[in-house]
């Protein structure tokens, strides 16, 4: 809804100067002219519909008028910047007159040619978007941590983040997702932030938390919050995640099987969330540690506290192409994987996506992670025997790891991947 509303400056700004530059392109005459004004004023009539009872209107009206618009939103982006560069070339003439005698003579139909081709490579363009976004591409990670005291040689995790559930990413999808996960068969599934993009009830109406039950893996499924999960109806969510069979960590360590830890912070929106020097004092340094931080901004904060593995989302790796680049100024690492000490990171663009569904420059992904436990040289793990083995840490009660399942509060690297 929030993209929604924020295309109204492209609807104000962008949908004029293409409608003048179209209106210049075409023939003068009424059989083109007509149909051409008809596009933009529907068009604009339905957004501003849209726009103005957006309260009103039941989800069967108001998720297509938002499909169409957004459609148009990101199709006018690209339509606009490749009307710019024909502004540069046309300045260039007029400053260095350099067109051939053949485009001169020629130019109503050149600029008919140009109409119809930027049409053509924008339509193409939106195809290839959604599909990156429809069939997620399945990324293997492989990645070495210290073993330290753990019995466990090898962890497979299957990593999905920012599914955003809502008005765009619904059932459809969401058994998808499920059914590319199970046939990885993990160890592990978590999912690490913005679970639901806005309102709950798209998921409640379609009973989604039905299809998470059905993620398979032997040590379970862990969810922590993003910055979405405090949207709109956030306790809602929270009920609603309690359904979906897997375990909210909210600034909480587990230990899935007893030889790792798992520790899941809270969003950083939460400015009273617990720092993870305090989560750690109730870590046992002989084991490896997985953290999973929605947002990726604490990766000092992980190296000082010696966590083997962060695992991100969030930035979606920018979405629609420039952002990509904008993204290598704003993060230390958008995107992928990256290590800063001795700590390992990786950084998922997400599984779904926020707003449009629409991705130029990047895709949406499963993360598989194939983790290797070895006696690594130099490792700075203590090794010492634990005192005692569990599964529920210092602090915590079974109750706590019931079926509620609500929790409050390396050195060497490969990657590869596939389209399914």
């Amino acid at each position: 809804m929030k993209v929604f509303i924020q295309s109204i400056i492209g609807q104000l700004i962008l949908t004029p100067y293409i409608f003048r530059r179209g209106y210049q392109a075409i023939p003068p005459k009424k059989g083109w002219r007509i149909p051409y004004i008809t596009f933009f004023i529907l068009e604009l009539l339905l957004f501003f519909t849209g726009f103005l009872f957006r309260k009103e209107l039941p989800d069967n009206w108001m998720i297509p008028i938002m499909y169409i618009c957004n459609t148009w939103y990101i199709a006018s982006l690209y339509i606009t910047m490749a009307l710019l560069v024909l502004e540069v070339v046309r300045f260039s003439n007029r400053l260095y007159p350099w067109y051939p005698a053949y485009i001169r003579i020629h130019w109503n139909k050149i600029k008919l040619l140009l109409f119809f081709g930027i049409i053509a490579g924008i339509t193409l363009l939106m195809i290839h978007a959604y599909h990156m976004v429809a069939y997620p591409t399945v990324k293997h990670v492989y990645i070495t941590l210290p073993k330290g005291n753990s019995e466990r040689d090898s962890l497979t995790i299957s990593m999905m983040s920012d599914l955003h559930i809502g008005e765009v990413v619904g059932k459809k999808w969401v058994k998808r997702y499920v059914a590319l996960s199970n046939a990885q068969h993990p160890d592990l599934v978590v999912m690490v932030g913005d679970i639901i993009d806005y309102e709950s009830r798209y998921a409640e109406k379609a009973h989604i938390e039905e299809d998470l039950q059905q993620l398979q893996a032997p040590l379970g499924t862990y969810i922590v919050n993003g910055n979405h999960e405090y949207r709109a109806n956030r306790y809602a969510k929270f009920r609603w995640f309690q359904k979906t069979g897997a375990i909210l960590l909210v600034d909480s360590v587990v230990m899935p099987d007893s030889t790792f830890y798992l520790i899941g912070r809270d969003d950083l929106v939460n400015k009273k969330r617990k720092s993870l020097q305090t989560l750690m004092q109730s870590v046992h340094e002989d084991k490896p540690v997985i953290v999973l931080d929605h947002q990726p901004w604490s990766f000092a904060e992980m190296v000082m506290n010696k966590v083997d593995l962060g695992l991100h989302g969030h930035t979606h790796n920018g979405q629609l192409w420039p952002y990509p680049l904008l993204m290598k100024f704003i993060y230390e690492c958008p995107y992928g994987y990256y290590q800063k000490g001795p700590t390992q990171f990786y950084v998922s663009s997400g599984i779904g996506v926020a707003g449009p569904p629409y991705q130029v420059g990047t895709s949406s992904e499963l993360v598989v992670l194939h983790i290797r436990f070895e006696d690594i040289e130099g490792s700075d793990k203590i090794r010492r025997q634990c005192p005692g083995r569990y599964s529920v840490l210092p602090g915590q009660s079974f109750f706590n790891l019931m079926p509620v399942r609500k929790i409050l509060a390396g050195k060497s690297f490969s990657i590869h991947s596939r389209r399914t």
